[in-house]
């Protein structure tokens, strides 16, 4: 769990240099940076929905059948708050279309998740109190 972590915040730093060093227009123009931003968004959820995931079946918190089901436990057992939660299940939302979608994936909605940030830090910081390794 703590390399995972790790990964999570070396992409959120990625993600937030990404963040001060473009723009909006920068980001759509290159598409060199659209992927790193995807993939960046991308790799950053899908550690949460697998941290979220192994945490609902080691801890035995039920059984889930989605992912963002997975986040919910989390949430039933106050690992994470309720806002937390909603907001990280709209990004495992997010998951679904840049990996089933990914054509339709609006470049302009990618840049405002990096206002958001803050989500993946608070996940981590919320499994690191409860269950560190």
């Amino acid at each position: 769990m703590d390399r995972r972590l790790q990964n999570l915040e070396n992409n959120i730093a990625e993600l937030r240099e990404l963040k001060a060093g473009y723009s909006f227009s920068d980001i759509k123009r290159d598409k060199k940076k659209e992927w790193a931003l995807r993939y960046g968004l991308l790799e950053s959820i899908q550690i949460v929905i697998d941290l979220s995931c192994h945490l609902a079946v080691h801890q035995n918190l039920g059984n889930a059948e989605t992912y963002s089901e997975c986040i919910q436990l989390l949430g039933k057992f106050d690992i994470i708050n309720q806002e937390l939660e909603d907001r990280l299940v709209g990004m495992a939302g997010l998951r679904n279309i840049l990996v089933h979608e990914y054509v339709a994936v609006d470049v302009e909605r990618l840049v405002e998740f990096l206002d958001h940030l803050d989500d993946f830090t608070a996940f981590a910081n919320a499994v690191s109190e409860k269950f560190s390794e």
